[in-house]
């Protein structure tokens, strides 16, 4: 039985991860911080399947043990503050995650096994910032227009770095915005469709959002993590951008989220400037050919698809009733 170690597996895309990973017969070890007020919603479906251990990507010697423990063959590195608006009000603190938090899982593991284990890192479309070619790939060169986008690129070179000094199996996934019902309603999408909901059910008046003119390249979050368990499972290590290759506006999103409802958004919408990021990424639109030519992945869920679930899932969630949920497909 393989066994692989996931951190941020309490999030989104730890919590599709997981239920893939325990699909394919492994043995599923997550990294959880210690906090007063732990949330364990999108993985308490599997408490009894898989095993938590607390650590913390600031502290070098907890990571150490746990990688000790857990004895992977696998690592995702999937934990980061991963909040764009976040990241210009706590940059320090992105910073020691998201970056220099990468650096401490590869020590841990050039200490413990870079012969043997596995390393995928979870990089960003938002390293590519104000972009510089249209669609972006994987020899796009970055601009981040955000602190957050910074310490993306870091994590990403540091990881290539560690790959070709120390010959480790490192990889990185330059995953664009990818969703599901399981999003942090922090996050544009959610916060749409859980606007939608309460607006629908008489419980809001009003949706306030910044750039409706922003462009994103959205997939489904299950689809996401399949491409990453087959970085892993390659003869060679690389680089891959995960996307699906089409753009959307926020307004876009805005209009399918109130329309599959039967509302009209113009009518809830109010834009404040207090939303509009200080450095705008204005388009974002990733090239999945590699993706598709060597791992053979494609996105399988459509926008459309992704937001009518997303609406449908909120509305269910507010009158207390089961949350439809995606699965994540085999491959």
């Amino acid at each position: 039985m393989k066994r692989a170690l996931i951190t941020g597996i309490t999030g989104q895309d730890g919590s599709y991860l997981a239920e893939l990973l325990l699909e394919k017969g492994y043995e599923v070890h997550g990294i959880v911080r210690r906090s007063s007020t732990e949330s364990f919603e999108r993985i308490s479906h599997l408490a009894n399947k898989i095993h938590l251990h607390q650590a913390d990507l600031l502290d070098q010697l907890s990571i150490i043990e746990v990688m000790k423990l857990s004895n992977p063959d696998e690592v995702y590195n999937l934990a980061a503050q991963s909040f764009v608006p976040t990241s210009w009000k706590q940059p320090v603190l992105t910073s020691e995650f998201t970056a220099i938090g990468v650096t401490r899982m590869l020590e841990a593991i050039r200490l413990l096994g870079p012969d043997r284990i596995r390393f995928y890192q979870a990089s960003s479309s938002e390293m590519f910032g104000k972009v510089q070619e249209v669609p972006q790939r994987e020899s796009t060169p970055f601009y981040p227009r955000s602190p957050y986008g910074v310490a993306k690129v870091y994590g990403h070179w540091i990881t290539v770095n560690y790959r070709e000094s120390y010959n480790m199996f490192c990889c990185s996934g330059i995953l664009f915005n990818h969703e599901s019902e399981r999003r942090g309603k922090e996050f544009v999408t959610r916060k749409v469709t859980d606007g939608v909901a309460r607006i629908k059910l008489g419980m809001s008046s009003e949706l306030r959002l910044g750039n409706l003119d922003a462009k994103r390249d959205w997939g489904f979050a299950g689809c996401y993590t399949r491409a990453m368990f087959l970085m892993l499972q390659q003869d060679k290590p690389d680089d891959y951008v995960v996307a699906t290759g089409e753009t959307h506006t926020v307004r876009r999103l805005v209009e399918l989220a109130f329309g599959a409802v039967g509302l009209d958004w113009q009518k809830y919408v109010k834009i404040d400037p207090a939303l509009v990021r200080p450095a705008e990424v204005d388009l974002l639109i990733g090239d999945p050919a590699k993706a598709k030519r060597i791992l053979g992945w494609k996105p399988e869920v459509s926008f459309e698809q992704l937001v009518e679930r997303m609406v449908k899932a909120d509305l269910a969630r507010l009158q207390g009733q089961p949350v439809p949920d995606f699965k994540a497909r085999g491959i």
